[in-house]
C-alpha cells in the first residue's frame, strides 16, 4: 500500500513461497504488501552450487531489494528456519529495518528443541514430495490445528511444493552453530514475537526466552500449532497489522 512499508518474509526450511500465499493475501486485505522469495534449492530456485550461512541470504534479500527498487526501511517477518534468517537480516542491515515479526521460532543455539522422534521427522524432506506420508506425520510435526483438523493437512498439501534435496540439506546445514544469542542486545526494533502454544517443533518456551532477551519485544502466544500463519491466516494477519500500526 502508498506510504506503508514493504514486508520482507524469510520463510521456513523446506517452504516454498506457496505456502505463504494464504497469510500474504490476508495481509494484502489489511492493506500490507508483502515480498517473499524461494531461497535456493526450494520451490522454483534452482539448487546452490555449494552451501552457504545466514549472512549469504541476508545479502541476497538486501540485493533484492535494490533490484525491486525499495530503497526504505522495510518491516521484516521470519518463519520457523527463516526467523534465524530475519534475525541475521536486520542484525546485518540495521538501517533497512523498521519493525521485526518473528513467528515459531528461536534463536538457534541455545534453543531447546522439540522431542527426537519430532526432529527426525523433521529433517526428512519428505513431507514435501509425499502427500501420504506428510498426511501421516504432520500432526506429530506441526501440532495444533493439524492434530485434529484434516482440512489443515490438506490445505498445506495443496500449497507445497518441493524443491531440491539437495537445496533441503543445504538450509539444513546453513544454521548448524549459528545462534543470534550474542547480538540480540543489538536489536532494537520493535519485534513482535508470535508462537504456537502447542507447537513441537519449537516448543513455546523458546519464544518467552526469546522475547524476554529481546531489548523491545511483545509476545503474543496462539492456540495453534508451528503453521499458524498458514491455518490462522486472517487472525494473525490481524494481530501483525495492529502491530505494525502501533506508535
Amino acid at each position: 500500500a502508498p506510504g506503508r512499508p514493504t514486508l520482507l518474509m524469510f520463510n521456513g526450511i523446506g517452504a516454498n513461497l506457496e505456502l505463504a500465499l494464504p497469510f500474504i493475501h490476508a495481509l494484502g486485505e489489511r492493506g500490507i504488501g508483502a515480498l517473499i522469495f524461494d531461497v535456493p534449492g526450494v520451490g522454483g530456485s534452482p539448487a546452490p552450487s555449494m552451501p552457504y550461512r545466514p549472512g549469504t541470504l541476508a545479502k541476497l534479500a538486501f540485493n533484492l531489494l535494490g533490484v525491486m527498487g525499495i530503497d526504505t526501511p522495510v518491516d521484516v517477518a521470519g518463519v520457523s528456519w527463516g526467523g534465524g534468517l530475519a534475525q541475521q537480516f536486520v542484525i546485518s542491515y540495521p538501517h533497512r529495518v523498521r519493525r521485526l515479526i518473528l513467528a515459531a521460532t528461536a534463536m538457534g543455539i541455545p534453543m531447546l528443541p522439540g522431542r527426537p522422534s519430532v526432529l527426525v521427522k523433521m529433517i526428512d524432506p519428505r513431507r514435501y514430495f509425499d502427500g501420504k506420508y506428510m498426511a501421516r506425520v504432520a500432526p506429530q510435526i506441526y501440532g495444533g490445528d493439524l492434530r485434529r483438523d484434516p482440512d489443515a493437512i490438506e490445505m498445506f498439501i495443496a500449497h507445497a511444493r518441493a524443491g531440491s534435496k539437495r537445496g533441503y540439506r543445504y538450509q539444513l546445514m546453513a544454521m548448524v552453530g549459528w545462534s543470534s544469542l550474542p547480538w540480540l542486545w543489538r536489536i532494537r526494533q520493535p519485534t513482535l514475537v508470535l508462537a504456537g502454544t502447542d507447537d513441537p517443533l519449537v516448543p513455546l518456551i523458546n519464544a518467552r526466552v526469546h522475547a524476554a532477551l529481546l531489548p523491545n519485544a511483545r509476545l503474543v502466544e496462539i492456540d495453534d500449532g508451528h503453521l499458524f500463519l498458514l491455518t490462522r491466516a486472517v487472525s494473525t494477519a490481524g494481530t501483525v497489522r495492529e502491530f505494525l500500526d502501533a506508535a
